[in-house]
């Protein structure tokens, strides 16, 4: 048997091979797996970044509306009662960009092909 020559079998194993693992529609098909994933792990980031919000809010919000209870029982003025009010309306707001964050990046999940 001449050296220099391949059997047809090996050349067959490497065409299969390659048909296997570098076909267009392989190909096309892994890329689009691994762009839903990127665009999964960046929704999940937005959401998790609006949860930290949240909750900073919430404790700027709480923290407030403490003090200014203390100060509306103790003086009985009606600018920390105002400040009781604008406490719950921030709490409000920060509730409902949290839901809409978490909304879009459902929706965006949604909308992107899987592959």
């Amino acid at each position: 048997m001449d050296p220099t020559q391949v059997n047809a079998q090996i050349i067959d194993v490497i065409n299969q091979s390659q048909l296997a693992t570098m076909s267009p529609q392989v190909v096309m098909t892994s890329g689009a797996g691994k762009a839903y994933q990127s665009v999964a792990q960046s929704s999940a980031i937005a959401v998790q970044d609006a949860a930290d919000a949240l909750r900073n809010i919430s404790t700027i919000a709480t923290t407030a509306a403490g003090v200014a209870m203390a100060q509306y029982l103790a003086t009985g003025e009606d600018r920390y009662k105002d400040a009781l009010t604008a406490a719950q309306q921030l709490m409000q707001s920060a509730t409902t960009d949290f839901s809409n964050i978490g909304t879009a990046a459902a929706n965006v999940l949604k909308g992107f092909p899987a592959g």
